[in-house]
């Protein structure tokens, strides 16, 4: 039996709209479970709604930059797009990888994040690091921060 074509895209058009709802529907729970609009901000605490980051938010609650940086002023750029098309780069690899139970153990920072975060530390200790590190404007030759000061931001490594 061959269905009339105006009730053949009836059918269709219902079947989009059904997906789309049913995406849409998965999204926003998804979104609202995980306090999605909690990233948006600048409070550390919204990098623990992840269970995975407990470890660091801690270490970060007894370092030394407890009292002058949060997580975004070390680990996203300065600028407020930069800021926040990182922000949603790593919120889609983290969820992703939270939801998949498919990242490294113990957790590490990908190389991308790293470039921004020794950016991060120049921009703040400009003072010192001049004086210590002769390529300190070139990002290719530059002493890499977080060799010596590895436990700064979120404590003693295990």
């Amino acid at each position: 039996m061959k269905l009339p074509r105006l009730t053949l895209r009836f059918v269709m058009i219902a079947l989009l709209v059904w997906s789309a709802g049913v995406v849409a529907g998965l999204g926003t729970y998804t979104f609202l479970y995980a306090e999605g609009l909690s990233y948006f901000s600048n409070d550390p605490k919204a990098c623990v709604n992840c269970h995975i980051m407990r470890e660091q938010y801690d270490g970060w609650l007894k370092s030394p930059h407890h009292a002058v940086a949060t997580c975004n002023d070390c680990h996203t750029p300065n600028d407020f797009i930069g800021k926040y098309l990182s922000k949603a780069e790593n919120g889609y690899w983290h969820s992703k990888g939270f939801t998949l139970q498919d990242f490294h153990e113990p957790i590490m920072i990908r190389p991308k994040n790293t470039v921004v975060l020794q950016a991060n530390c120049v921009a703040c200790h400009q003072s010192i690091v001049t004086g210590i590190n002769p390529h300190a404007g070139d990002a290719q030759n530059m002493l890499d921060c977080m060799h010596c000061h590895r436990d700064v931001g979120h404590g003693p490594i295990r």
